[in-house]
């Protein structure tokens, strides 16, 4: 099964009993589920049916939606006309007018447009025969928000695996590389004693015990074996039907942890340029990563 994005958009319509239901659906990114639905204000009792649905199918994202109601035959209610604040806008108004020296051009176009003044009165709804038919266009949508969240998923899978790849073989050059830092501490050592006339130091009891102590600060195989579980258990988890945003985010924490250790420890030139070309494909999965379910 493949990796589910949180981004995606979904909607759905049904219609039955002389209304029509429309759902539309969008979710982004987020560590936990975030549900945030619209619904009309005489159906604010169904709100805890859309939610939880909406949680049985998701675990991880900000999901919006908003939900319209119609009437087929395309009346959605009565249109009411407040006559005391329309006049009271209209004494108001003049009264600026005059004090102002203004022309007095109020009219009924301008009047209509005031806060109030207008609005929509919907028809009273039954809650039960809209439930009905609000399930079914809640699960269209549904069923195309999770078809665009698996879509884009498997995108994100694809470019995973070729950048988990990535770091394998620059944790494979670091261990190829891992063993010659402790010869070459002792090459420089020993140049530098000759360089300095103390070449007969370089067989010095000291100078040894030095060479052989760098050796064990700098040994990095621990550090190497953690990186390889870690990027194994990434390739596992791209393979789980379960939801791994939050596994694979904790991954991401550990491989930096790492990687940042065995280069602290190292300090070798070529390790370092692996070291650094590690962590910037990494900050890239990490981007990724956020937007996995």
């Amino acid at each position: 099964m493949a990796l589910k994005s949180m981004t995606g958009f979904g909607e759905g319509t049904a219609k039955a009993g002389g209304i029509c239901v429309t759902v539309e659906l969008s979710s982004v990114n987020r560590k936990q589920l975030d549900v945030n639905i619209s619904l009309p204000r005489n159906l604010a009792t169904l709100d805890a049916q859309v939610q939880n649905r909406i949680r049985q199918a998701f675990t991880r994202g900000r999901v919006s939606g908003v939900v319209r109601i119609d009437a087929v035959n395309g009346s959605a209610g009565t249109v009411r006309f407040d006559a005391e604040l329309a006049a009271q806008y209209v004494v108001r108004l003049r009264s600026m007018a005059a004090k102002l020296k203004l022309p007095d051009d109020l009219g009924a176009d301008t009047l209509a447009r005031l806060p109030g003044v207008l609005g929509l009165e919907q028809a009273d709804l039954d809650a039960a025969q809209v439930s009905e038919v609000l399930s079914k266009s809640l699960e269209t949508a549904l069923r195309g928000l999770a078809r665009m969240r698996l879509a884009e998923g498997r995108v994100l899978e694809r470019d995973l695996r070729m950048r988990i790849g990535l770091l394998e073989e620059d944790v494979n050059a670091i261990r190829k590389l891992a063993p010659g830092v402790a010869a070459s501490y002792r090459d420089n050592l020993v140049r530098r004693l000759g360089e300095a006339g103390l070449a007969d130091l370089a067989s010095d009891e000291r100078i040894v015990k030095e060479i052989a102590l760098f050796a064990d600060r700098c040994d990095i195989s621990e550090e190497l074996t953690r990186l390889e579980s870690h990027l194994e258990q990434a390739r596992e988890l791209l393979r789980s039907p379960e939801p791994v945003g939050r596994t694979l985010d904790f991954l991401c924490q550990e491989l930096f942890r790492e990687i940042n250790t065995a280069g602290s420890k190292a300090g070798e030139v070529e390790i370092t340029r692996h070291v650094l070309a590690f962590k910037t494909e990494l900050e890239r999965i990490r981007e990724q990563v956020q937007n996995i379910e």
